[in-house]
Formats: C-alpha cells, sequence, structure tokens
C-alpha cells in the first residue's frame, strides 16, 4: 500500500539573547529559507531576557508569520525553547539557534529526514558524515570527548547532542516537556535522555553546515561554560538513574509573564 503525502504544520523555535544588532536580519534569512518548504509553519521567536532591545525590534520589523515572546529575567537558552515549544501549535516541532552559525537550509534536510525515517525526533549533527562544519580543533576535541561521556553515561546512539537545531513530533514533546528541568547547559541532552527513556526510540541524525569557532579556552566564560555543562550532564544521570525522575508521572507546566 502506497503512503500519503501529509503535510505537517511546523512550529519553528527560535531563541534569542543579547541579539538587537542582528537578530532581525538574521529572521528575515530563516523566513526566506523557511517559505520555500512544501509546509505551513509559525516561527516564534522567544526573546530570554529583555535587556536589550532585540524584543523591540523583532516587533518593529513585523515581519510576517513571526510570532514573539518575551519575558523580562534571562532564564537559559533551554527554557527559551522549552517555552517556545509549549505555545507552539505544529504538529512537527523545530528549534534553531538565532546566531546563523548552522545554515538555516538544514530546515528542510531535517524535515525531510522526518518525513523517510518516520522518526520520533531527527537530530541536526555535527559528526554526521555528510555535515560541513567549520570550527577549532579544540573544539573538535571537546566535541568527541562528551560525545564518549554520553555513551557512556546514558547509551544514547547519538554521536552529537549539542548542535543547536533539532526537530520533534509534537506527540513526544507532550510526554517530554512536564519533564524537563534544565534551563541553560544541557537541555538539548536532557530532552533526548528524556525521550528515550520514555520509548521513544526512533531518533536519527542529519547533516548541517556549520560555520563556527570557538574562542579562547583560557577565558573565564568558556571554563565556566566547561563546568557548566559538565555538572548540568551529572545532574541529569543522577535524575534519571538514582531518583528515576524521568520515569515518574510529570504535570508541570512552564509559567512566566511574557510580553
Amino acid at each position: 500500500m502506497e503512503k500519503k503525502n501529509v503535510y505537517h504544520f511546523l512550529s519553528l523555535i527560535i531563541p534569542v539573547y543579547k541579539q538587537e544588532a542582528t537578530i532581525v536580519k538574521n529572521l528575515r534569512q530563516i523566513k526566506k529559507i523557511i517559505d520555500k518548504i512544501r509546509y505551513p509553519h509559525e516561527i516564534i521567536a522567544v526573546v530570554d531576557g529583555i535587556v536589550d532591545r532585540s524584543l523591540q525590534g523583532i516587533k518593529n520589523a513585523n515581519i510576517i508569520g513571526v510570532k514573539t515572546i518575551g519575558y523580562m529575567k534571562n532564564q537559559g537558552k533551554s527554557y527559551a525553547v522549552r517555552l517556545g515549544m509549549s505555545k507552539a501549535k505544529g504538529d512537527y516541532v523545530m528549534f534553531m539557534d538565532s546566531g546563523m552559525e548552522i545554515d538555516p537550509n538544514a530546515i528542510s534536510m531535517l524535515l525531510e529526514h522526518m518525513e523517510w525515517y518516520d522518526a520520533d525526533i531527527i537530530v541536526g549533527s555535527k559528526r554526521h558524515p555528510a555535515s560541513f562544519v567549520k570550527y577549532s580543533t579544540m573544539r573538535k576535541i571537546l566535541s568527541y570527548g562528551y560525545y564518549l561521556l554520553i555513551k557512556f553515561l546514558f547509551g544514547l546512539k547519538i554521536h552529537d547532542t549539542q548542535a543547536g537545531i533539532k526537530i520533534f513530533r509534537k506527540e513526544v514533546l507532550k510526554k517530554v516537556l512536564p519533564r524537563l528541568l534544565e534551563k541553560r547547559f544541557t537541555g538539548d541532552l536532557e530532552i533526548l535522555v528524556v525521550a528515550n527513556t520514555l520509548g521513544f526510540k526512533r531518533i536519527f541524525e542529519a547533516p548541517i553546515k556549520m560555520d563556527y569557532n570557538l574562542g579562547s579556552l583560557t577565558s573565564a566564560a568558556t571554563l565556566k561554560s566547561i563546568i557548566g555543562i559538565a555538572l548540568d550532564t551529572l545532574a541529569i544521570f543522577y535524575r534519571k538513574n538514582i531518583l528515576r525522575y524521568y520515569n515518574r508521572p510529570h504535570h508541570r507546566f512552564l509559567k512566566s509573564k511574557h510580553a
């Protein structure tokens, strides 16, 4: 029996933080690309802390099809993504980093993989054989080391949990979102771990094109990030394997005053 073409509605979540100089240009580029896909869609820009004119700039630009959410206090990228997902109307829900390090043409690539594999989740992966990635040698070493750690701690078959573009079926998110706690460094990992724990095993990788150069690893900010990622990763392991937190029934919902 031939499989019928079903055109899903796509919600694309874009987390935004301190990007008043570039966000409108970036959103217009993303909108130009997403308008070419065959799926009806919406874009939800979530401004993670009203600390500059990013939110006002997006609203003033009045880009058709782009919705905005903003709140006063910075909560972290993972929190912003989850809030956007909770407002999404699509039966496919994607998020993508707004800094344009990842080529937005990956949107259609991930959608095609979603349909091809009939997947629960498709992960954009720097380590996919077909990916084109430009970033520092030290970052490659750190990325590979983190992949080995994740494989050891969680047994995930995904080679890259941290690249900032992923797509989910809405029914997966309905089960996963109420269980998520991470706000900053390892939200991408937590959502994959929880989905896998709940039995959503159809998680596959898709190639991306990425141009990203890591700053000096001696900087205090970078060291803080590395420590934060390590601690948050161990926290996920503790919740999963010691507390069995992710297996419990949950009815949590994000609450935030937003503009």
